[in-house]
């Protein structure tokens, strides 16, 4: 059974892409203390300029779905000034949450960046070790269900923001 984490996705996207050798990589502020992405960076481009940044705050922008407003927009500016000032031309979003400020953050940096989402990395990799391994889904959708420990109303109301209209109810279950 093939294992597939979401760093490695993230970074051979990022190090392919990148032109002039510089990547910004933003995550929780544990997701950057590990090094992780640094490391899966160097392993694949050795001579890259990498530049990281914890971004604590994007969290809960995410989930209270504040993310194009100015609350949003000021913090993005605090957040990553310096990284837009080093010259980056590839940001990894090296956590869930942060897609869901793409927009947001793609415009304070400009065009000349390009966005790495790594949970789309990841996917589109899981697609592919399916589709080798003839264990790719022909046709429809699976069925969908979600086990919450906390509020299901919450999860209900955060979920749709990242999975659409797919996240109709949550059932609650004890620890």
């Amino acid at each position: 059974m093939p294992v597939i984490g979401v760093i490695e996705p993230g970074a051979k996207a990022a190090a392919t892409s990148s032109v002039n050798g510089r990547v910004g990589v933003i995550g929780t502020e544990v997701t950057i203390a590990s090094g992780a992405y640094t490391r899966a960076l160097k392993r694949l481009r050795p001579r890259l300029e990498i530049y990281t940044r914890a971004c604590p705050l994007f969290v809960p922008l995410a989930e209270e779905g504040w993310t194009d407003n100015e609350v949003a927009t000021a913090t993005i500016g605090l957040y990553l000034g310096s990284l837009q000032k080093s010259g980056i031309d590839t940001l990894i979003l090296g956590c869930t949450h942060y897609p869901l400020l793409k927009r947001a953050i793609g415009d304070f940096l400009g065009k000349g960046v390009r966005l790495v989402d790594s949970a789309e990395e990841t996917a589109r990799e899981v697609r592919e070790t399916l589709r080798d391994n003839g264990l790719l889904r022909r046709r429809g959708r699976g069925a969908t269900s979600f086990f919450v420990t906390d509020v299901p109303d919450r999860f209900v109301k955060v979920g749709r923001r990242f999975l659409g209209e797919r996240v109709e109810s949550a059932v609650r279950i004890e620890r």
